[in-house]
């Protein structure tokens, strides 16, 4: 190979390496993403807990990322909050009902981009039976080829609901007049998709 073949070779690679990733259809990585929650208890410290089983999938375009499109459900009984005894009482009726109510689903309806990478996700939220509209705050964490040439993509996003909204009104009251779990639920999701099918 004389010195212009090489030259070819090594520039053909930078450009390679250098194209913009596409848009494409990316189902979501359970292995590297979570679903989690925060809600305050006694109205003084925070318990966190996950869903462990969930599937979905994004529409992502690099290049234009207000075009982003999402859709996932959630297996209510996969909960985790580390103490067995309160994830059995929350997959009871009194609380998420999983017998009558097993998924969490979301479905975007509308995406606005904001600073670089940088989105409002405005979708319906179905939980516990109620069917309501949530905006989350999300940011495009990158789109790339993994070490084996798959194209992959990852979102980070995150919102507050009032489960009282949604019907989840259990709770107790306490003798300072407070509740023994918070209203207010903090959503923080972090997902990695790998690509499906790729669109030009």
């Amino acid at each position: 190979m004389n010195s212009a073949q090489r030259w070819l070779v090594v520039a053909s690679i930078g450009l390679l390496a250098a194209a913009p990733a596409r848009a494409a259809t990316y189902s979501i990585d359970t292995a590297h993403s979570q679903v989690q929650f925060r809600v305050k208890h006694l109205g003084i410290s925070t318990v966190a807990g996950r869903f462990g089983k969930f599937s979905g999938s994004f529409d992502l375009d690099p290049s234009d990322p207000g075009t982003l499109a999402v859709s996932a459900k959630v297996d209510v009984a996969s909960i985790d909050t580390g103490e067995p005894k309160r994830d059995e009482h929350l997959r009871s009726e009194t609380f998420f009902d999983v017998a009558k109510f097993p998924e969490i689903a979301f479905k975007s309806t509308s995406v606005e981009a904001l600073a670089e990478n940088k989105l409002k996700i405005t979708g319906d939220l179905t939980l516990h039976g109620v069917t309501r509209a949530v905006v989350l705050e999300a940011e495009i964490g990158g789109a790339i080829k993994d070490p084996w040439g798959v194209p992959r993509a990852a979102i980070s996003a995150k919102t507050t609901i009032q489960r009282q909204d949604f019907g989840l009104t259990w709770n107790k009251v306490l003798d300072s007049g407070g509740l023994m779990i918070g209203n207010a639920v903090q959503v923080i999701l972090d997902v990695e998709g790998v690509a499906k099918t790729e669109t030009k």
